[in-house]
């Protein structure tokens, strides 16, 4: 064999090494494992501010409003179980829909992206339990961002948990919830995010949050899920159901319109 040949051939076998060394992927450490608590921060606490009326009237729909729940109880017709196609097993009754505690979440048939959503909700008058024990449900834009509901009249809980925060990420401006029993009132304008073809977020989801008229998320940036444990993910996606959660609370739940924006 010459000369030659011999260089051609180690030559190969050493980019042979190269190649096959710069396919393999190098380890690194997984990150630790994380608890609930690691997202979650108590001070400052949300000043409490009294909100007007002690009882607020029934606030009419506007004539472009897709009512998800009103007076006609009509409720089967527009929500259903969360994953699954079977009819929603909350309790409704006189336009009030009561959340049967363990039966599972429910979701809108309808998918929605920017909208304008009024809901109108009340946690239990006899108080049972404490911090998020106590009069816990939620309500989830596009199915996957939780502005929470919570009894947090005289009830402290971790700030970014309070009634009016974006879960686990934002805590509202001030405590605006009225007594156990009273009706509160969310009006939410909600901008979607936006994503790019590679996947990659081009603007991130947006909400203005008035709790019984009080402002207590002006235009706040939604940085990704609201995760229970762990923080907040980016996940593509295009509209999406209004979800309500079952947290083993009876919350009532009335008057529930949405504008598509």
């Amino acid at each position: 064999m010459n000369m030659k040949k011999t260089l051609w051939i180690a030559l190969l076998s050493v980019g042979t090494v190269s190649v096959l060394s710069a396919q393999e992927k190098k380890q690194y450490p997984q990150p630790e494992p994380m608890t609930p608590g690691m997202s979650e921060f108590w001070e400052p606490q949300p000043r409490i501010v009294s909100p007007g009326d002690e009882d607020i009237p029934f606030l009419a729909p506007p004539s472009d409003a897709i009512v998800l729940l009103g007076a006609d109880d009509r409720a089967a017709d527009r929500w259903q179980s969360r994953g699954s196609d079977a009819p929603a097993p909350w309790k409704v009754e006189n336009g009030v829909m009561t959340v049967v505690p363990h039966s599972g979440d429910i979701r809108t048939k309808q998918e929605f992206g920017d909208c304008q959503l009024h809901i109108e909700w009340s946690t239990p008058t006899e108080i049972v339990g404490e911090s998020q024990g106590r009069g816990n449900s939620g309500v989830f834009l596009q199915g996957l961002y939780e502005i929470q509901i919570l009894d947090n009249y005289g009830n402290e809980t971790y700030a970014n948990g309070q009634s009016g925060s974006i879960y686990k990420q934002t805590p509202p401006l001030v405590n605006a919830c009225r007594k156990p029993g009273c009706w509160n009132s969310y009006d939410i304008i909600y901008t979607a995010p936006r994503f790019r073809e590679d996947g990659s977020v081009q603007s991130h989801g947006r909400v203005t949050v008035l709790h019984n008229g009080v402002l207590v998320q002006n235009n706040t940036t939604i940085l990704g899920t609201t995760e229970f444990i762990g923080f907040p993910k980016t996940i593509v996606h295009g509209k999406g159901p209004i979800i309500l959660q079952d947290h083993h609370n009876p919350i009532r739940f009335r008057n529930i319109w949405i504008r598509e924006l």
